[in-house]
């Protein structure tokens, strides 16, 4: 009778370690709903331009955001907006509607992924073609979401990091 509790014990811990908690997984946005939250809450925008064909696109989605410490720091500083340009209908910027590809392409988004940084107010901080590892990633967002981009230029950022 024991040994079946103890069996019990340990499959409800390991079932407990498995569960995923709200803090650990990434909100992803639609385009108008993602840049008027940002707004109420005073955050980041990021915007993940992407293609359902887009192998890259996986990787990053795989890799990338659901690296832990790139989730809990884009869960605190950024509304996080998914955006495919072959897919996706209108969307609304600075009071314009456009096409999802129109706006892609007037970001200047050229190739699959690309990830869009904005402010709060919706304007454009700056756009990162390609695939981003993880701890590249976080530099990236941690540079923006400290709005440190007003102070410096990022290599002065990733200089001050590496500094003793």
């Amino acid at each position: 009778m024991g040994f079946i509790r103890f069996a019990v014990l340990i499959l409800a811990v390991g079932f407990s370690l498995s569960w995923n908690f709200p803090g650990d997984q990434l909100k992803w946005y639609s385009f108008d709903e993602g840049l008027a939250k940002a707004k109420i809450e005073n955050k980041h925008v990021l915007i993940d331009v992407y293609t359902d064909w887009c192998s890259w696109c996986k990787v990053m989605d795989q890799k990338t955001y659901s690296d832990p410490d790139v989730v809990k720091y884009l869960n605190a500083k950024f509304i996080l907006i998914k955006l495919n340009p072959e897919k996706d209908g209108q969307v609304t910027y600075n009071g314009k509607k456009y096409s999802a590809a129109q706006f892609s392409q007037g970001i200047g988004v050229n190739g699959y992924p690309a990830t869009a940084f904005f402010e709060s107010d919706a304007k454009m901080v700056t756009l990162v073609p390609g695939f981003i590892q993880a701890q590249e990633f976080l530099n990236i967002i941690q540079y923006i979401g400290e709005k440190e981009y007003y102070r410096i230029s990022f290599d002065d950022y990733l200089k001050g990091k590496s500094a003793p």
